[in-house]
């Protein structure tokens, strides 16, 4: 049975529909009606191998907060889901990536325990639509709802765009690594608690 899941949220400020498969060839379909996000989410899924599809419709009168918060809220909660009791994974990811002048180090745990250490300095700009700091709001609300503990942190970089993009690319080169199978586990758990 293949590890994916399939999640529709809606709230008063945002409906979502999104498809995750852990196992799949970085295909993405992404469509939140802000483009340099639809673009991020492309990143996301083809440097993690991850097929994507999702669907947002949000307050976008508003801004895109609630946009992009929510969408990091149902891929983190399809990335939970789809990996199930976590036997088997290697657990731990990370690499540090560089896009142009910018470099970012991404590592995660796949250790249940959900939270973001940021530490990517971005000056107060709009990216098309996307206002830059929306990057750590989604990837805070990724790593609670996914139960990963997930370091980002700019080593180099000047350039907004590239920055952002980087930490997108990063994060999944990261968490494709954790997600992998470790042929030498088999079925165990990569924990001595029992329990992840």
């Amino acid at each position: 049975m293949g590890r994916s899941a399939r999640i529709q949220r809606t709230t008063n400020e945002t409906d979502i529909l999104l498809a995750l498969d852990l196992d799949g060839t970085g295909a993405v379909d992404a469509s939140t009606g802000i483009g340099f996000f639809d673009h991020m989410l492309a990143a996301f899924a083809r440097h993690g191998l991850f097929d994507l599809d999702v669907r947002v419709k949000g307050d976008l009168q508003v801004d895109g907060h609630h946009s992009v918060e929510d969408a990091g809220i149902v891929l983190g909660q399809a990335f939970s889901q789809a990996l199930g009791d976590k036997r088997g994974i290697r657990r731990f990811g990370s690499i540090a990536l560089p896009m142009d002048e910018a470099l970012v180090l991404a590592a995660c745990d796949l250790s249940g325990r959900g939270q973001l250490h940021w530490d990517v300095p971005l000056p107060p700009v709009m990216l098309g639509a996307f206002d830059a700091s929306l990057a750590k709001e989604f990837f805070i609300a990724f790593a609670a709802n996914a139960g990963v503990t997930l370091h980002v942190r700019l080593l180099a970089g000047e350039n907004a765009h590239h920055i952002v993009e980087a930490c997108f690319k990063a994060a999944a080169r990261a968490l494709r690594a954790a997600v992998e199978e470790d042929l030498r586990a088999a079925d165990a758990l990569p924990s001595t608690k029992g329990v992840l």
